[in-house]
């Protein structure tokens, strides 16, 4: 039986050379048998149909599933490759109930740019407290990777939001998508004009007191997002490279992320839409990952820990009239125990920068 360290390490070797194959989408650490936890660890590799030479050197799963193959690398650790289709960011679909116009606004609802529509997928704060955000994706917020003024409609564009009578605020930070060097967050920031256009609140669930600094696989989650509404999914595999398609959005094509979590659903959990919506424990609603792209019959979401995200704007869950506070896992996130995943070691995650949105002008449109 292979631990989740030694699987991590194969992942480590293999993930490079794997990942400049067409086929394969994404590398990364998860169970040799989710029906069996007890069997252990293994790789797993998301991929295309695989090849009849490549077929004729694995072993079927003994569920018979088309979708599962197996084979063991020569250090003992299982390899499991699971059949899915490439990975891409979200966009937009039209489904009424979480697109809708609301005040104040919450997570869960829809947000976005006047072309763009994604998901509002928290109410944060600055560590003192003092002022709110929406927390979402670069690719939901920011004009196009730019700093350039970014102004904020709920619901976003796609939904029917206008400048004139939705606009709540603007981009305020960003994290820079990189077409060349290993990115690790899809992240942005939203300043509203008004505090109290805020409310810390999540759609069907409520209060979200604080949020997860680690998680492992087999977790169980739930979130809401503006297209899929109310979804639950299973944390599949985590340290996962992934390569994500961003199209034509800022020039990016097709770029890699690094030590990403795969979150899979009985139905579909990430459709275009979804992008910043934020997954939930099953139980005390805290906040463990950031979706922000998925496979193409969005039945599995490509996530990072939010605890990512609050470590690079250092900022908290907002509470009702308080601050928000970080409630960590059962396990301390410094063991190292690679069945769990980790925060951004400090010297990542110093060069993780965030940049700041440029303002953008006074206009007289009705802001509410």
């Amino acid at each position: 039986m292979a631990s989740f360290h030694r699987a991590y390490k194969l992942k480590q070797q293999l993930a490079a050379r794997m990942l400049k194959r067409r086929s394969i989408h994404g590398i990364g650490v998860g169970l040799c048998d989710p029906s069996n936890p007890k069997k252990g660890a293994a790789v797993i590799v998301y991929a295309n149909a695989l090849s009849s030479t490549a077929k004729s050197k694995l072993k079927k799963s003994k569920r018979k599933s088309t979708s599962h193959l197996y084979l063991k690398d020569k250090s003992g650790v299982p390899i499991r490759i699971v059949k899915s289709t490439s990975f891409h960011k979200n966009g937009n679909v039209d489904i009424p109930r979480f697109r809708r116009r609301i005040r104040p606004v919450i997570a869960g609802y829809s947000i976005g740019t006047p072309n763009v529509s994604g998901t509002a997928g928290l109410i944060i704060t600055d560590t003192r407290g003092k002022n709110r955000y929406v927390l979402s994706n670069n690719h939901v917020l920011v004009n196009e990777n730019t700093g350039r003024c970014s102004k904020t409609l709920q619901p976003g564009g796609a939904d029917g939001g206008t400048v004139n009578k939705d606009r709540i605020g603007e981009m305020h930070r960003f994290v820079r998508l990189s077409k060349r060097r290993n990115n690790y967050l899809d992240a942005a920031t939203a300043k509203p004009l008004r505090r109290s256009l805020l409310k810390p609140s999540y759609a069907v669930f409520g209060t979200v007191p604080g949020h997860l600094r680690s998680y492992r696989i087999g977790d169980q989650f739930r979130k809401v997002g503006r297209t899929t509404g109310i979804t639950k999914g299973t944390v599949e595999s985590i340290h996962t490279d992934i390569r994500v398609g961003y199209g034509q959005y800022g020039g990016l094509g097709t770029i890699t992320f690094k030590n990403q979590s795969v979150i899979r659903g009985k139905q579909p959990v990430s459709l275009s839409g979804d992008s910043g919506s934020v997954w939930l424990t099953r139980r005390g609603n805290l906040a463990a990952a950031v979706n922000y792209a998925g496979s193409a019959d969005g039945l599995l979401s490509i996530s990072y820990p939010v605890e990512w995200f609050m470590q690079v704007f250092n900022t908290r869950v907002a509470l009702p009239g308080r601050k928000g506070r970080k409630v960590q896992a059962s396990r301390p996130a410094h063991s190292r125990n690679y069945l769990f995943t980790q925060p951004l070691p400090p010297e990542l995650l110093r060069s993780i920068r965030t940049t700041a949105g440029n303002r953008c002008t006074s206009d007289n449109a009705k802001k509410v």
